[in-house]
Order: C-alpha cells, then sequence, then structure tokens
C-alpha cells in the first residue's frame, strides 16, 4: 500500500516506514503530524485517485529530526558589464517517517 502526498508544493510517494524530507514544518521533534492532502492511494489493485484530493483520506507521520539541506549557489553575471553577484541557500527540511496511511 502507497500513497501520493501533497506538502510544501511538493508531491511524494510514500509507504508505511519510509523516511523522507519534506520542507520545514512548524512540528516540533518527536510529535505525530497528520497530512491531510492526499492525492492517491493504491491498496494492492484497489487505486483510489482524488479530484484533487481524497475526502477523508490522511497519512499519520513522526517527525524525526529538522534539518537543513546542502548549499546551493546562485551566481548572476552579465557579460561585459563588470556585474556579479554570489549568492548561497540552503533549504529547512524536516524529517520524518511514515506510520500510517489511512484511505
Amino acid at each position: 500500500m502507497f500513497a501520493v502526498i501533497k506538502t510544501g508544493g511538493k508531491q511524494y510517494k510514500v509507504a508505511k516506514d519510509d523516511v523522507i524530507r519534506v520542507e520545514r514544518l512548524s512540528d516540533d521533534a518527536g510529535s505525530s503530524v497528520k497530512l491531510d492532502q492526499v492525492l492517491m492511494v493504491v491498496d494492492g489493485d484497489k487505486v483510489s485517485v482524488g479530484t484533487p484530493v481524497l475526502s477523508g483520506a490522511s497519512v499519520t507521520a513522526e517527525v524525526v529530526d529538522h534539518d537543513r539541506g546542502p548549499k546551493i549557489i546562485v551566481f548572476k553575471k552579465k557579460r561585459r558589464q563588470n556585474y556579479r553577484r554570489k549568492k548561497g541557500h540552503r533549504q529547512d527540511l524536516t524529517v520524518l517517517k511514515i506510520t500510517g496511511i489511512s484511505a
């Protein structure tokens, strides 16, 4: 059984006991989170697809840790204009462990 969920503007395919990294959630480490935006649930041969989300379906997860992603360099340049800008960015992430899927 797996589900496709949407959080932080991105979609993730998750199954029970999966560990995923999503954009920062405000919950504390060790707490439980209920993700309600479930787009699709597949249970064996039974496929349920929402329009756009399934009503009544949810995915529960446990917040394992808060983390930061790798540094990304943003470099802008205009040739022959002596214009160069260098900026770095690190995205705040939350590590989730999927504990259950309910359709």
